[in-house]
């Protein structure tokens, strides 16, 4: 994808277009499955703390991360198999700046109905299902943090969560938009501008939103912004 972004000729091969949509829906999968998992770990941290050691142990952690890609490998298998059983008999210019799977749709001369029933079900059921799971994660954390005597402790505990609020936010709100509505809402244009959100600049801010819990970093960044500010 970096590549093309910065050829003059923007070309890739059947393989290499199929490997492209395979390992992106493999991660994105598995994303969507580690943020419910981090949502389930906050919940211990926070309504259970005497027992995380206990349940958060290294076997739990190592089994839900295999679990996570295994289970986005599976399922983004499935996609690329039966995207590339389609017939492409008519342009062969991808309305995207990689391989995904409803650009690939539009070209098809096939019947995609089979295709796209899939892709509402299994993205639907892995996208609803964790984020059900992280609103239930932190439903519970809220309740808890309310019981919670004194401000400070309060402010503290609902600290430990913002950074993996705004991951969550940002990475499914791009993610329901672009794969669960009808074929018939679908703009490519749009989604081209909203996939390059959730491929190239919400993992790029990643590090920033994780690492701003940090005082060091809170710290270097005011200063940055300072200096811009008075420097004008």
């Amino acid at each position: 994808m970096l590549v093309n972004l910065l050829a003059q000729q923007k070309t890739i091969s059947l393989v290499g277009c199929a490997t492209q949509m395979f390992l992106f829906a493999a991660f994105a999968d598995a994303e969507c499955l580690i943020l419910a998992a981090m949502a389930y770990d906050r919940y211990v941290a926070i309504c259970r703390p005497l027992l995380y050691t206990v349940v958060m142990s290294r076997r739990l952690c190592t089994s839900t991360v295999a679990g996570a890609y295994l289970s986005g490998g599976l399922t983004s298998l499935v996609h690329t198999s039966f995207t590339f059983t389609l017939s492409f008999c008519s342009s062969n210019v991808i309305n995207h700046f990689f391989c995904d799977i409803p650009p690939l749709l539009e070209l098809s001369c096939s019947n995609t109905r089979v295709n796209e029933v899939l892709l509402v079900t299994l993205c639907g059921f892995i996208q609803t299902s964790t984020f059900l799971a992280i609103v239930v994660s932190y439903a519970c954390i809220l309740s808890t943090i309310l019981r919670i005597r004194g401000a400070d402790r309060r402010h503290k505990a609902f600290y430990t969560c913002t950074s993996h609020l705004t991951a969550v936010g940002l990475f499914y709100g791009s993610l329901l938009f672009t794969y669960l509505r009808p074929s018939s809402s679908y703009s490519l244009d749009t989604d081209k501008v909203v996939s390059a959100f959730y491929t190239v600049v919400f993992p790029m801010l990643n590090p920033l939103i994780y690492s701003l819990r940090n005082k060091e970093v809170k710290d270097a960044l005011r200063r940055t912004v300072g200096r811009r500010v008075f420097s004008r």
